[in-house]
């Protein structure tokens, strides 16, 4: 199967620079996978479109404000994104100029209260960084730290909770897991009230999210790990709701990446750690998710694949060509899609 097979025209005016004024107003296309049948409604309407006893499934992962910008000592502006923490104050790191960060370099940040060094290079010259500080490296992160929002994203965002969803919670992201981005306590509630039961696991999503697929085969491709868990409460609320029959709805691909990677053959969960490097494209047989809320992803991407598998290909390219034509505002902060 080919990358181009998943590409569709964009105009670029179509790409949210902004969150809506209202998480939950934004729009909701149902699209049926059996039929590729489609409807256009309001996110808030979600409520009407779970039945009582489906489990909706979250990934309460909390983005870090992985941004610094700071000066290295010698002289000259440095900009830093953390991407992978190997312990020990040790960070796997994307820096610019990358070429200005050697081995050995010192930088600081926020006037002095962190610093750090370069120790070393990892894998694709990404840059391994030492920090140094006194207290919280987390809280000071919060003090100094900026969102990393993804590359088509121009707009300085005014309030940095809107890039997180309500139920963060577990610190490690670098990109928000999107699709949770449109609820609010009080759909969550109408959702709970509704006989629905809310269901939360982590994964950490990396910036490889964001990675294009440059192979024309996409079998070839290879996907970037990263880290999930599904807690024993967790696993037992989803085997509960498919034993009774329900349907797990999966919040977001992420959420439906580590479903997928933790399932057993018969779709049972079990409590699960780990890392995942899973990539699921048309041909991909379900084992636990049913039905997937999620936003509109790019052309090209894994995640548009990934939504080709559970959909089909030709039912998703018509809703997206569909969106399109009714304006819908695509990626982080555009509107969303409920497929089932």
């Amino acid at each position: 199967m080919k990358t181009s097979d998943f590409n569709y025209e964009l105009p670029e005016e179509l790409i949210a620079q902004t969150p809506s004024e209202k998480r939950d107003e934004s729009r909701l296309m149902l699209l049926d996978k059996t039929t590729g049948e489609t409807e256009h409604h309001r996110f808030y309407e979600l409520v009407d479109f779970l039945n009582p006893g489906d489990c909706l499934v979250m990934n309460d992962s909390r983005v870090l404000p992985a941004r610094l910008f700071g000066n290295r000592l010698t002289g000259g502006a440095v900009e830093v994104l953390l991407l992978k923490d190997k312990g020990d104050g040790v960070w796997e790191c994307l820096t610019r100029p990358g070429r200005k960060t050697k081995p050995g370099t010192d930088l600081t940040f926020g006037g002095g209260e962190l610093t750090a060094t370069v120790v070393g290079e990892a894998d694709g010259g990404n840059k391994l960084l030492k920090f140094h500080y006194e207290g919280i490296f987390i809280e000071i992160l919060e003090r100094l730290g900026r969102m990393p929002l993804p590359p088509y994203i121009h707009e300085e965002l005014q309030d940095s909770e809107r890039y997180q969803t309500v139920y963060s919670k577990e610190l490690g992201s670098a990109a928000a897991p999107t699709a949770g981005l449109h609820f609010t306590p009080e759909l969550l509630k109408k959702i709970e009230d509704k006989g629905v039961s809310l269901a939360f696991l982590t994964l950490h999503v990396g910036l490889g999210t964001f990675r294009p697929v440059k192979e024309d085969e996409i079998e070839n491709h290879e996907m970037h790990s990263e880290f999930c868990q599904i807690s024993a409460e967790t696993a037992e609320k989803i085997n509960r709701t498919r034993a009774s029959g329900g349907r797990i709805v999966a919040v977001g691909t992420t959420s439906c990446r580590t479903l997928e990677s933790a399932a057993l053959e018969d779709g049972t969960v079990p409590e699960y750690s780990g890392w995942t490097d899973i990539f699921i494209y048309p041909g991909y047989k379900f084992k636990c998710v049913d039905a997937l809320v999620t936003n509109f992803h790019l052309p090209e991407s894994t995640l548009i694949m990934l939504i080709s598998a559970l959909a089909g290909r030709e039912h998703v390219l018509a809703a997206y060509n569909e969106a399109v034509r009714e304006r819908y505002r695509f990626f982080s902060f555009g509107d969303a899609m409920f497929i089932h």
